[in-house]
């Protein structure tokens, strides 16, 4: 990839252990991202994923690989390289409590050497875009959990480095405020104004803001692919059935040795079966299965899959 602004190469982390069997975080994970791309980072925990990302923010050294950012050697020149980049992985734990929202944002263009002159109507945009207007004079330290969480990735946008790391930023929020710092990671994707990895356990929020995902699991990449291409994959193979009535024991056995991804909710008058087929013709297997048992089949239809649903199949050791 010629205009990647990350390269990460044959990254590996292994933290030695004394007494016990050494643990490789991260395990020869390489990949590229590209100038305003939006990628999703993800993982179940212990994936990997939160080394990889202090890997390149410098504050873990890796065992072996490269990473480069915007050309530069991240391991070699780290002060260079940072100077490209901005993160935030604590959420509202990287502002500064007794400064105002606005001296917030002023203190931190400053630390990236950006006169306020210079960027106080870029400051003005960034308050009106992330809804503190109301809350511009207000200690960092009064105001509620979401608003110091968008305060937190403001603040890491003041700073207009090409490169924003965004770890977990939605945790711990209520919904009403999620959906608004996702609104405001929609908007920054539809600019193309930064190249944005998420990483995060709220898919909705990958499915919402990101085109491509990247996905971890034991130290090791199983996905790299675009959203829109993982959605339409496992649509092609996700499918929903509805029963009348319940079904006997020997069928529920049958269908469950047969198909491992699969997903039977009963009730007193209907089941439904949800199956993610490897192959489409074992559709038909499922149909026999439940015709030998004398069920009536009220519909079938496609299912929509969703992000979550994808990533859990992944993990799990289904498509990659």
């Amino acid at each position: 990839m010629t205009d990647a602004v990350l390269e990460v190469r044959n990254l590996t982390k292994v933290y030695r252990q004394r007494r016990d069997k050494d643990v490789r975080a991260v395990d020869d994970v390489s990949f590229s991202i590209a100038k305003n791309e939006v990628v999703g980072l993800l993982g179940p925990n212990g994936a990997g994923k939160t080394t990889t990302i202090k890997c390149i923010c410098t504050l873990i050294r890796p065992t072996s690989g490269s990473i480069r950012i915007n050309g530069t050697d991240a391991l070699k020149n780290p002060r260079s390289a940072l100077g490209h980049v901005t993160a935030v992985l604590e959420g509202n734990r990287n502002i500064y409590w007794r400064m105002s929202v606005r001296e917030n944002l002023e203190f931190f263009a400053g630390l990236q050497g950006i006169p306020v002159r210079r960027v106080r109507n870029y400051i003005a945009e960034l308050i009106e875009l992330f809804q503190l207007k109301e809350k511009e004079r207000s200690e960092a330290r009064k105001l509620s959990r979401g608003m110091q969480q968008k305060l937190a990735v403001a603040c890491a946008l003041v700073k207009q480095t090409e490169v924003l790391l965004l770890d977990e930023p939605t945790l711990g929020l209520d919904v009403e405020t999620s959906h608004e710092l996702r609104f405001v990671l929609r908007e920054m994707a539809r600019r193309g104004e930064r190249t944005i990895i998420l990483s995060t356990h709220d898919m909705s929020v990958v499915q919402d803001v990101c085109a491509r995902v990247i996905i971890v699991n034991n130290g090791k990449i199983v996905t790299d692919d675009q959203v829109a291409n993982l959605l339409r994959l496992f649509q092609a193979s996700a499918y929903r059935f509805e029963i009348e009535g319940r079904l006997d024991e020997h069928q529920g056995r049958r269908l469950r040795e047969r198909f491992k991804m699969l997903k039977i909710s009963e009730t007193d008058y209907h089941t439904e079966i949800e199956a993610e087929l490897v192959d489409g013709n074992h559709i038909y297997e499922i149909m026999d299965i439940l015709k030998a048992g004398d069920s009536r089949i009220r519909s079938i239809a496609r299912k929509e899959p969703n992000m979550e649903e994808i990533f859990l199949n992944i993990v799990k050791g289904g498509k990659k």
